[in-house]
């Protein structure tokens, strides 16, 4: 392991020269100034472009002025859990009325390269994935180094150095098999690149940080890949005629928007970027978000182009906020819970409704189906599901949508453009006709459905098969004909937990305990696809830790990062 320590200094931040792209991994050491921020991760090639002195004194002032803020609201995510099992149902709250009730304040909305976000491709940041995204006929890139990430040291850095090169029209690959990937239009003609950095929940384990008071702790995730992204290439996006725009994921109040408005405040003037040009995209992905929605919108009224509704995490943030509360919070097979049940109807609703109010833009969710171009049934299936889906969310106001795959970018935006004609949105619909209530955000009995047996299979072998995909830094994969990401894995071990507690009886007349679940892992695994190098065994500790231990981790991927990445 190679280690780099660095202090703050006065010194204005500068890039450090560029560096070969081809050639053996760098093995010196960075170079040690003071113990300020430590890396401890180890060196590869051109990681010391990243990993620039100056980069790395804006990290120690990020932390400096907002770590501690950042472990209060963490703490604050707990005592509501606490809150929450105790019976204290979320609600709109009475001390932030009068900012739902003034009329007259709105964000700051589109920025150059966001008027138009018809379509969104999300994927990873490798080189590969980077370079098909880019390639697309997609308005927006979901740069996305959260859920579809597995945050190994490798794609971190690697990660960031894609897309520097992107922004310098340097960004290409070479597949083992010698297949060349390059991309293929001027930047500035390429989809707007939106980076999603991790949630506020997640550390970046291989840089520490050392404290005033001198407390040695973990980087934030969110600190290190706002930072070193916005360091590197705030300027050079607005060069391009865009400018540094983020997804902000997993957000449970209007306090941790607060804190990002902070953070984004303090960035722009500490490298002279002009306040207002940062634009936040948040994604509405807690139960606890979508009773503040208005609030989060006005805590970043100044940097916010709009809500995103991030429906997988959605039910995840369901099942676990209400998964002590007894079975009329206990929800059906995954795949019984559509965007048309009551509750799920009634949050994208008052999200369209609320964005449109205040200006901002209401970004759709993503369809988990994709395509198969070796099996065309499949790909049918798909583009039929993928439709309908776009065709319900252009109709209902949203302003753009979310695709995983390319071949899905045709079929989504010709539901969109068949509603938006040639406008860049409908940001002008107001939807006064919704009248949504916090009964109606709680109504989880309306999802009605059954759990099956073969959903409680299905559950495990989805989680078990996407924790080895991610424990072999693979942060997205198709299962099933599905895109699995963190999400849906939560989702799936977090409804085996809760109906395992609830001692729930499946259609078939199973009751879900223990041996049932035991039993039913042995089939899945049975089925398991092995191969040289898989880590289906290390994902199988993973799973019964996160899914059939009396305590409720959080995130599934909190003890699997600290253990094997």
């Amino acid at each position: 392991m190679n280690s780099l320590i660095i202090e703050r200094t006065d010194a204005p931040p500068q890039a450090a020269p560029r560096s070969s792209r081809t050639g053996a991994p760098t093995t010196g050491s960075f170079a040690t100034v003071a113990p300020r921020i430590e890396v401890t991760g180890a060196a590869g090639e051109r990681y010391d472009e990243i990993l620039t002195p100056g980069a790395l004194e804006f990290l120690a002032e990020l932390h400096d002025r907002f770590a501690h803020t950042r472990h209060d609201l963490l703490a604050a995510r707990l005592q509501n859990r606490v809150d929450a099992a105790n019976g204290r149902d979320p609600k709109f709250l009475p001390e932030t009325e009068q900012i739902r009730r003034d009329p007259s304040w709105r964000v700051a909305g589109a920025a150059p390269g966001l008027e138009d976000r018809r379509v969104e491709i999300t994927g990873p940041t490798d080189r590969k994935m980077a370079i098909n995204a880019l390639n697309s006929d997609a308005k927006v890139w979901l740069a996305d180094q959260e859920d579809a990430t597995s945050p190994t040291w490798r794609n971190v850095i690697e990660g960031q150095l894609s897309l520097f090169d992107a922004l310098r029209g340097d960004l290409e690959y070479t597949s083992p098999e010698g297949k060349q990937y390059r991309v293929a239009r001027d930047i500035r003609e390429t989809p707007t690149i939106v980076m999603r950095p991790r949630g506020w929940h997640l550390t970046e384990k291989h840089i520490r940080f050392h404290d005033r008071a001198g407390r040695d702790m973990q980087a934030s995730g969110s600190l290190v890949d706002f930072g070193l992204y916005f360091f590197h290439n705030a300027a050079k996006l607005i060069e391009l005629g865009r400018g540094p725009y983020f997804y902000l994921p997993k957000l449970e109040s209007h306090r941790e928007a607060k804190l990002w408005n902070d953070i984004f405040v303090y960035a722009q003037d500490r490298l002279g970027i002009p306040q207002g040009t940062i634009r936040a995209t948040v994604l509405i992905e807690t139960i606890q978000a979508a009773f503040e929605m208005e609030e989060i919108l006005y805590e970043l009224r100044d940097h916010c182009a709009g809500l995103n509704a991030g429906r997988w995490d959605y039910i995840f943030s369901i099942v676990k906020t209400f998964r002590c509360r007894g079975r009329r919070w206990t929800l059906p097979d995954r795949r019984q819970i559509t965007m048309t049940v009551p509750f799920m109807r009634a949050y994208t609703e008052l999200l369209v409704q609320t964005c449109h109010k205040r200006g901002a833009h209401a970004i759709g969710g993503m369809s988990a189906f994709i395509p198969n171009r070796r099996d065309p049934e499949v790909t049918e299936r798909a583009l039929q599901a993928v439709s309908a889906d776009k065709r319900r969310e252009a109709s209902d106001g949203f302003d753009g949508t979310w695709v995983a795959h390319p071949d899905l970018i045709p079929t989504a935006r010709a539901e969109f453009d068949a509603v938006l004609g040639d406008r860049p949105n409908q940001v002008d619909r107001l939807r006064d006709d919704v009248a949504v209530t916090a009964a109606d955000l709680l109504d989880i009995p309306s999802a009605g459905g059954q759990v099956t047996e073969a959903g409680v299979i299905d559950n495990i072998s989805i989680a078990i098969r996407y924790l080895e995909s991610w424990l072999r830094g693979v942060g997205a994969a198709a299962i099933d004909n599905l895109m699995e990401d963190a999400a849906t894995a939560e989702i799936s071990r977090s409804q085996i937990w809760q109906w395992l507690h609830e001692n729930t009886v499946t259609a078939e007349g199973t009751r879900i305990d223990q041996t049932f679940i035991v039993a039913a892992m042995g089939d899945a695994v049975r089925g398991l696809p092995r191969f040289e190098g898989d880590r289906f065994d290390d994902a199988i500790q993973v799973f019964r830790s996160v899914a059939l231990e009396p305590e409720f981790p959080t995130f599934l991927t909190l003890g699997a990062y600290a253990r094997f990445l």
